[in-house]
C-alpha cells in the first residue's frame, strides 16, 4: 500500500481548517490503496519521510517564511532523504495574514533540492479561508493521494 505523509504545522484556526480539508480530500472513500499518515512538523522524522511515497506539506507564513516547525522537519530530513526520495510527488498549502510568497519560495527551493515532483498547484490563502479555498485544499489532498494509487 502506498503511503502519503502529511507534515503540518497548524497553530491557528485558519491553518487547522485548511489541514482538515486537505486530510478530507486525501482520505476520501474514492481513493483506495493509499495509507495517509499525518505528523505535526515537530514530530515528523526522516524515517517518516523515507517510508512515504508522497508528501503533503502545510504551514503558516510567519514573518514571510515557512514556520520554524516545518523548517526543523526539513533540517532533520533533508540529507537522509536527499537521494532516496527523488521524484516523489508533493503538494503544499500555506496560510498567511498578508503574504505567503517567501514561505512558498523557501519550501519550493528545498523540495527542488530534494528532487520532489510538484503534483499540483500550491494552495495559498491570506486571511480567513473561503469555501472556495477549502475546496482547493480538499482537491490538493485528493490529487496528491490519487497520484499514489496503484
Amino acid at each position: 500500500m502506498a503511503r502519503l505523509l502529511i507534515v503540518h504545522h497548524t497553530p491557528s484556526p485558519n491553518v487547522q481548517a485548511m489541514f482538515e480539508a486537505v486530510l478530507a480530500g486525501a482520505t476520501t472513500d474514492e481513493l483506495e490503496g493509499v495509507e495517509v499518515i499525518r505528523r505535526p512538523a515537530l514530530a515528523a522524522t526522516a524515517k517518516d519521510a523515507l517510508e512515504a511515497d508522497g508528501y503533503l506539506l502545510g504551514t503558516p507564513a510567519n514573518l514571510g517564511m515557512m514556520s520554524g516547525a516545518l523548517k526543523v522537519f526539513f533540517d532533520l530530513a533533508y540529507y537522509p532523504c536527499l537521494d532516496a526520495t527523488r521524484g516523489r510527488p508533493f503538494g503544499l498549502y500555506v496560510h498567511g495574514n498578508s503574504d505567503t510568497t517567501g514561505a512558498i519560495r523557501g519550501i519550493e527551493s528545498i523540495t527542488t533540492g530534494l528532487g520532489w515532483a510538484k503534483a499540483t498547484d500550491t494552495v495559498s490563502v491570506t486571511g480567513e479561508p473561503t469555501k472556495d479555498d477549502l475546496r482547493k485544499c480538499w482537491e490538493l489532498g485528493a490529487t496528491v493521494a490519487a497520484t499514489l494509487m496503484p
